[in-house]
């Protein structure tokens, strides 16, 4: 399981398989000012698929897209015993 912008992804696979993580895992790199300096510098080729011998394909298609349900408003109780009553009857998360 992993964090992503959306939530939280779940990844299954068969076994055997291998699972690594780098030891710099949570450490950011920083770049220092002759490498940003170095870097606008330097020439950046373009390639096409085409040059390189490689047909582009699509592989996956999109069905449909929804946007969730809308939450419903909240509430404001006036006590604390109006809040133990809403929880036990409306929404049942109380014994």
């Amino acid at each position: 399981m992993r964090e992503i912008d959306g939530g939280m992804e779940t990844l299954a696979m068969t076994m055997p398989a291998v699972v690594t993580a780098d030891l710099r895992l949570n450490e950011p790199r920083y770049a220092t000012l002759p490498n940003i300096m170095k870097a606008k510098k330097k020439k950046i080729e373009k390639i096409t698929p085409a040059d390189v011998g490689v047909t582009i394909t699509q592989h996956l298609s999109t069905i449909s897209v929804e946007e969730p349900p809308k939450r419903a408003a909240g509430i404001k109780v006036g006590s604390v015993d109006e809040l133990v009553d809403k929880l036990k009857n409306e929404a049942k998360v109380l014994a």
